[in-house]
């Protein structure tokens, strides 16, 4: 309950503010230990709101408000208070009704309710919303961390959790996090390239301003008996840095330098994932990690480091001249986005970050042939792109088998509609993430759906932007349709196949299409250079 002081001064024609008065008196004499303010405080708060539940005037007043919930608060029928306050309309439109009421709730272990009560004022749109969202984000957290405490009770209780078979969590919580790298410590150990140190970092450059160092001076950095040159800063998030470096003064011998504060070693863990379940040619797509080196306070991540840019760069390059990436473009980099998520979902894993920015592009060595394209053999095997950044990657073999996620990326435009919609997830963030890439390949900008009605008679999502004419409209049609109305029954491995297939049907049914491809990827290749 908010302090008295939060009652405003006098006002005229405002008869609720004697009985405010008389509250924060009584609130006062609770504070002095008086046993009979607090049974003389739950009466004068029944016969406040029972005086002014019908005014209109007091409807949206918070002052109010917080006086119903000094009358549930001595009260064992809540319940019936709180169906009460939604008939006189209290405050239904402001999210400290439901946020309020879910707290008290929640501090009564009444977890699927307090759920509920969240969801309740998000569908109502309670201002601020974003409010009740941020606050059902953290409820979640709270709720991971009591599973992952293995209270067996709350874990029975907690239907928020555990409701019907199925086990909601957030992966990306800090507590999941912890609880998971705590478990697999001794494995995580005997993996190659992990090295450990309960030590700060003992280099000589600070890392904290290495950015900096690197414009002024010459740096190089200590890491595992090899001398690391940075060359320049490649890229930068909220807690990581990456750098270009050359090992032991060589140029020849080019990494990508990821350091991270605090010390992050669960990426390392998925690339290790990736290295068991992927095999063969697909390895090439999901990037390469030779060691991580970890202290107290940072850690240091190294990896292979590819020249030729991102996608997001491909998009940009066309973008700056008032154009769009070339639709056969599109649709190979379209095939292969399908089979990565093929493949990676298929191996049990989500990177859950999946974006154009994390898409390295690779080119071939040699000169692309027209044969070799549907089988991906041949230079098209080191032609197309490298999935990187594996730090919100969800190994699903570490959670039971009906596990689904409650989680919000919070990246602006990747939100997949389930987040949007409060509702529990799985793959479905990376399939919106190929959507919203897809999209972006074609319109230079970002994805918006909207509800429109099928042929079949039932609302879908589909895209805003309608597509060009001229466009191969009924492959794309069918991508968005489907991918962005998967049910969680469907079997999204083989939907993401027949898909993948269908542009691959199509550009093999041409040769002049793969070899309008091949001098696209000519043309891309020039341009970004010179951008």
């Amino acid at each position: 309950m908010t302090a008295v002081s939060d009652f405003p001064a006098d006002t005229t024609a405002d008869p609720l503010l004697p009985w405010l008065r008389s509250i924060a008196k009584l609130l006062i004499n609770i504070k002095s230990s008086s046993n009979d303010a607090v049974s003389q405080l739950h009466q004068l708060a029944i016969d406040c709101t029972r005086t002014f539940k019908n005014d209109v005037r007091y409807q949206n007043d918070v002052r109010f408000l917080k006086v119903w919930f000094l009358y549930m608060d001595g009260s064992s029928d809540f319940k019936t208070i709180f169906g009460e306050m939604q008939q006189c309309n209290i405050c239904v439109q402001n999210a400290m009704l439901y946020e309020s009421y879910a707290l008290f709730l929640e501090a009564k272990e009444m977890l699927r309710d307090a759920h509920y009560v969240y969801q309740l004022g998000i569908s109502r749109n309670a201002e601020p919303v974003e409010r009740l969202k941020k606050g059902l984000a953290l409820f979640y957290d709270r709720m991971t961390a009591i599973v992952n405490a293995g209270s067996e009770k709350k874990k029975i209780d907690s239907t928020v959790m555990l409701k019907c078979g199925e086990i909601f969590v957030n992966p990306w919580s800090t507590s999941t996090i912890t609880n998971l790298l705590q478990k697999m410590k001794a494995k995580l150990s005997k993996y190659k390239g992990y090295y450990s140190n309960a030590k700060a970092y003992p280099g000589k450059v600070a890392l904290s301003t290495l950015e900096k160092s690197v414009r002024r001076n010459k740096v190089i950095i200590d890491i595992g008996g090899k001398k690391y040159q940075i060359i320049g800063c490649s890229g930068q998030g909220g807690f990581a840095q990456v750098f270009k470096a050359h090992v032991n003064s060589n140029p020849e011998d080019v990494v990508a330098l990821k350091i991270q504060k605090p010390a992050f070693p669960w990426e390392f863990y998925m690339y290790r994932q990736l290295d068991m379940r992927i095999l063969g040619k697909e390895r090439s797509s999901f990037g390469v990690v030779h060691r991580v080196d970890l202290y107290s306070d940072y850690s240091m991540l190294v990896s292979d480091f590819l020249s030729h840019g991102t996608l997001q760069d491909a998009i940009n390059s066309n973008a700056v001249i008032g154009g769009c990436m070339a639709e056969v473009l599109c649709i190979y980099y379209t095939i292969e986005l399908l089979s990565m998520l093929e493949t990676l979902h298929g191996s049990r894993i989500v990177h859950g970050d999946f974006k154009p920015d994390n898409l390295l592009i690779r080119y071939a060595r040699d000169d692309l042939t027209e044969d070799d394209f549907l089988d991906r053999t041949g230079p098209w095997e080191d032609q197309g792109l490298c999935l990187v950044d594996w730090g919100r990657g969800i190994d699903l073999s570490l959670f039971p088998e009906k596990t689904k996620f409650m989680g919000d990326c919070r990246t602006s435009g990747f939100r997949c509609i389930e987040m949007q919609e409060n509702k529990p997830w799985t793959f479905q963030v990376d399939i919106y993430g190929l959507c919203v890439i897809v999209h972006m390949m074609l319109h230079n900008s970002y994805m918006e759906t909207e509800k429109k009605m099928s042929s079949d008679g039932i609302y879908i999502y589909l895209p805003k932007a309608p597509f060009k004419r001229y466009w191969q409209t009924d492959l794309w049609k069918n991508l968005f349709e489907k991918l962005l109305n998967t049910s969680p029954d469907d079997d999204h491995i083989e939907l993401l196949r027949s898909i993948r297939k269908s542009f691959q049907d199509y550009m093999c049914s041409k040769p002049q299409r793969i070899k309008d491809l091949k001098q696209s990827l000519v043309k891309q290749r020039q341009s970004m250079c010179s951008t």
